[in-house]
């Protein structure tokens, strides 16, 4: 488990996040929602070990964060972050063969070219392999960095995480479910544990075992979506007014927000 307990940071005189708790539990997904600004992205950081809390813990399976091996996390760990961009002319599979440095690999090994291309091919963009990442759409990129990450974690024996920070803003409806289904089958059948910052109350609600809301650097309510999407609980986070409309095929209501 990749935890958070009561962790507070601070930057430039701004409280960013205020005594959060969050657990990234290995076979769940965990949606983190909130308006701009709540400190999701920070949060994101923390858990990944980009920054260190002023207070509070993280820890990484029972160990501090800062005892594990910058190798150790990454093997195990993968971050796609909300902006993604690449310096230089690689194609596709180089770039997604740069998640499996962590693991000792090159891109002349056998393994780590089947593994880049089968994290392509999960991710739906198999056929972009010798394409050049600057001649990507935003979207296409976005998926390009989700296999990125997938070769990343592959092949660990303990559970891996996977940290993603607005991965479906830039994709469309199709595309975006593609990936969630994708990252919900991951998490309950190879034990990873998956955070996903959403803006999508419907999708969260479709795809997420676990909702925590976040506003102004701390956590206004979490649990499952029947406990946590509610007009109430949206109203006080979001400043929205938010109605459950039945769906016609008799699953989980439509979430309508009125402006």
């Amino acid at each position: 488990m990749l935890a958070a307990d009561h962790v507070s940071l601070k930057i430039d005189g701004a409280r960013l996040v205020r005594k959060v708790s969050v657990q990234v539990q290995p076979g769940q997904v965990t949606a983190i929602m909130g308006p701009n600004g709540a400190g999701k992205s920070t949060l994101l950081r923390l858990l990944a070990g980009d920054v260190m809390p002023d207070t509070g813990n993280i820890t990484f399976d029972g160990q501090p964060l800062e005892n594990v091996s910058i190798i150790e996390r990454a093997r195990r760990r993968a971050v796609v972050p909300q902006r993604s961009s690449i310096a230089f002319g690689f194609s596709v599979l180089e770039t997604v063969l740069i998640g499996r440095y962590p693991h000792g690999g090159d891109h002349a090994r056998t393994t780590d070219i089947r593994i880049a291309r089968h994290a392509l091919t999960r991710a739906g963009v198999a056929q972009f392999e010798s394409r050049l990442v600057p001649t990507l759409s935003g979207g296409e990129l976005a998926r390009v960095m989700l296999a990125r990450a997938l070769a990343q974690i592959d092949g660990n024996s303990g559970a891996a995480y996977l940290l993603l920070d607005e991965l479906t803003a830039a994709l469309d409806p199709a595309h975006q479910h593609h990936v969630l289904r994708l990252l919900r089958d991951m998490a309950r059948e190879n034990e990873v544990g998956v955070l996903v910052i959403l803006h999508d109350l419907n999708l969260a609600a479709r795809y997420a075992d676990e909702i925590v809301f976040m506003r102004d650097g701390s956590v206004t309510a979490r649990g499952s979506a029947d406990e946590v999407l509610t007009p109430a609980l949206i109203a006080a986070t979001f400043d929205v007014e938010a109605v459950l409309v039945p769906h016609l095929s008799g699953s989980r209501p439509v979430i309508v927000v009125n402006g």
